[in-house]
């Protein structure tokens, strides 16, 4: 059995990954979604670290799954806690010294959309219901306290590393992931289908592709 401590994006919502927590524990596996304090103004990315590691405690067999911004957060905690795998989710891969406010201009992701469509970049696959439910909640706040400061390691983790993108991600684009991920973490990304939001329109299948990098027998 593994433990699979999920850490979503900008909003910092559990909430995100609720339709795969009952997949991957029907699989057999521990499962840890965590809140972020994306609304508090005084919680940076140091912070967020503080969380995910006070939320997974003692625990062990530690399979690290970030989505979107969480992909900031995520290797910092790999400094912190005995994380066997790394699993980088339609996520913002950052480079050692640049914060997250930068990253958008260092990646060229600022000039990649002339316009932004809360429905159609993100939810465009997405369930009706599902999507209904997101909309009911209001805007979720998020703090820029995470995107000022550099990102502080001085090289990626010590740990087992795989990068899957939704093929049809309309936000992070495959073909703008592609040459980011390759540069900064020297691996090439594993695609699937779906969109930026895959845990809420794809909970299923992408559990099958979570549970499918562990090693046999996990």
């Amino acid at each position: 059995m593994s433990t699979f401590v999920l850490i979503p994006g900008a909003g910092g919502q559990a909430w995100y990954w609720h339709r795969v927590v009952p997949e991957l524990t029907a699989r057999g596996h521990e499962v840890v979604a965590v809140d972020l304090p994306a609304g508090d103004d005084s919680a940076g990315l140091a912070e967020y670290t503080d969380v995910v590691v006070e939320a997974i405690g003692d625990r062990s067999g530690l399979v690290l799954v970030a989505q979107s911004m969480g992909g900031f957060t995520a290797p910092l905690v790999c400094e912190r806690a005995p994380v066997e795998l790394l699993i980088m989710l339609n996520a913002m891969t950052p480079r050692p010294g640049e914060s997250p406010g930068e990253w958008w201009a260092d990646t060229g992701h600022d000039r990649l959309h002339e316009r932004f469509d809360l429905l159609e970049f993100f939810f465009h696959d997405v369930p009706p219901d599902i999507t209904a439910q997101a909309m009911a909640a209001g805007d979720l706040p998020q703090s820029g306290a995470p995107f000022a400061k550099p990102w502080p390691l001085a090289k990626w983790p010590e740990v087992p590393t795989k990068f899957l993108q939704g093929s049809d991600d309309r936000f992070f684009p495959p073909e703008f992931q592609r040459p980011v991920v390759r540069e900064r973490l020297g691996i090439e990304l594993d695609e699937m289908p779906g969109g930026h939001l895959l845990a809420l329109s794809r909970p299923e299948e992408l559990a099958d592709r979570l549970t499918g990098y562990l090693p046999a027998g996990a």
